[in-house]
């Protein structure tokens, strides 16, 4: 369970300190954040509200052990059946972790603006093809999760590799049927990096509580920038022009 639980609890120890170290840098960067698109979004990012900590829930442990993240309550039930339903296959029992899920807008600024300046992100339009400017990101409405795996082979968190472990290829398998999609599939036209970790709940149906609101919430993201795999109204399947993965990725 140590050598388990060790590399997750040092993501989140490396992940405080680029909080406490970006905060200087936080005003100097969103300053030079341009003026919105005539759709409204920053840097091909939606506006989305930050969510209030009486509406979020802790995500199940195993999940996220020691408690770090926090999902909208109307989730927690597919995530559950999604978390069920992985531990029956035998080659990902217990390897899916969140590595991100909800994060407030100020936190998100920190993490937007800490890391210009690396990984090639010399501006806040570099930074933007990689993470959403604050007040633009998924992970503030709550219904968004970055997962990642405790499987060996040198893949991190948050990298194109991910989609190429059996932790990716079985959410990119079946995680439509738990009322999960990806909100950032390879070739977007939104102008933002392939992220085959981070995905976003919309209910399994239409039907289920808490999904007609996360539906209004991603709508013009949706209509304008189809996830892929996508949750439909009827049959939860990815599109039909994409069978696999995409077999390139990108670390």
């Amino acid at each position: 369970m140590y050598r388990v639980a060790r590399p997750i609890a040092l993501f989140f120890a490396a992940f405080a300190l680029l909080v406490s170290g970006a905060q200087a840098f936080a005003a100097d960067c969103t300053a030079k954040l341009s003026a919105p698109d005539a759709d409204g979004r920053q840097l091909g990012h939606f506006t989305y509200p930050d969510t209030p900590k009486s509406v979020l829930v802790k995500a199940p442990e195993q999940l996220a052990p020691g408690g770090r993240c926090y999902v909208r309550k109307e989730m927690l039930p597919d995530l559950k059946r999604l978390l069920e339903a992985a531990d029956k296959d035998p080659a990902i029992k217990g390897k899916i972790r969140a590595i991100s899920c909800h994060r407030s807008i100020a936190v998100q600024k920190m993490l937007f603006c800490g890391r210009i300046g690396h990984d090639g992100a010399s501006g806040v339009h570099e930074r933007a093809w990689a993470s959403a400017p604050p007040g633009h990101s998924e992970h503030a409405t709550g219904y968004a999760i970055d997962f990642g795996t405790t499987e060996p082979g040198g893949c991190g968190h948050a990298v194109g590799c991910f989609g190429a472990t059996k932790v990716g290829k079985w959410l990119y398998a079946n995680a439509t049927k738990y009322g999960f999609e990806m909100s950032f599939p390879a070739g977007n036209k939104q102008g933002v990096e392939w992220e085959p970790w981070h995905w976003r709940w919309v209910g399994s149906s239409i039907d289920e509580p808490g999904a007609e609101s996360a539906r209004r919430l991603f709508a013009k993201a949706r209509a304008q920038f189809p996830a892929n795999p996508a949750v439909g109204d009827a049959a939860a399947t990815p599109s039909s022009d994409v069978d696999a993965p995409p077999p390139t990725v990108k670390s």
